[in-house]
């Protein structure tokens, strides 16, 4: 399952849909995926040790795979999971546009205290990832 407003989701119900998906930077973007199940692992393991340190009762960790992907493979990497999953070839009509105003090139999650504290870093691939999102994804909409 996922977020219907994240990338892979939408670009997935663009896709099946036959719709364009919009490319900004014209691909030139790079982005952190973090698989579902690699954020649960590491809630679970902040919950069960809180700081204990310093007298810190609370504190904040960025839970994320610290592994940009650009955003060109990213696509080719949804097509060919979803190609696997439905067992055609499918290629997403893309729209390349400029850069939108505000957003920025490059993006991932820092996530040095997390390993520092928990000794724990998200580890589940892209290419892994989004394969079992789009088996679930084709088998939850029954896609032909």
């Amino acid at each position: 399952m996922g977020r219907p407003d994240m990338a892979y989701f939408s670009f997935s119900q663009k896709i099946m849909k036959g719709e364009p998906i919009k490319v900004f930077n014209h691909g030139d973007m790079y982005r952190d995926f973090t698989y579902i199940d690699d954020i649960v692992t590491g809630v679970e393991r902040i919950l069960s040790n809180p700081p204990a340190k310093d007298g810190v009762r609370h504190k904040v960790y960025n839970i994320g795979n610290n592994n940009p992907e650009q955003l060109m493979y990213f696509i080719e990497t949804l097509e060919k999971a979803l190609s696997k999953a439905t067992g055609k070839n499918i290629l997403a009509e893309k729209e390349f546009l400029p850069m939108q105003p505000g957003d920025v090139p490059r993006t991932y999650a820092s996530t040095a205290e997390l390993e520092r504290d928990f000794d724990f870093k998200p580890s589940t691939s892209i290419e892994d990832g989004l394969l079992r999102f789009a088996e679930w994804f084709v088998d939850y909409y029954k896609v032909q």
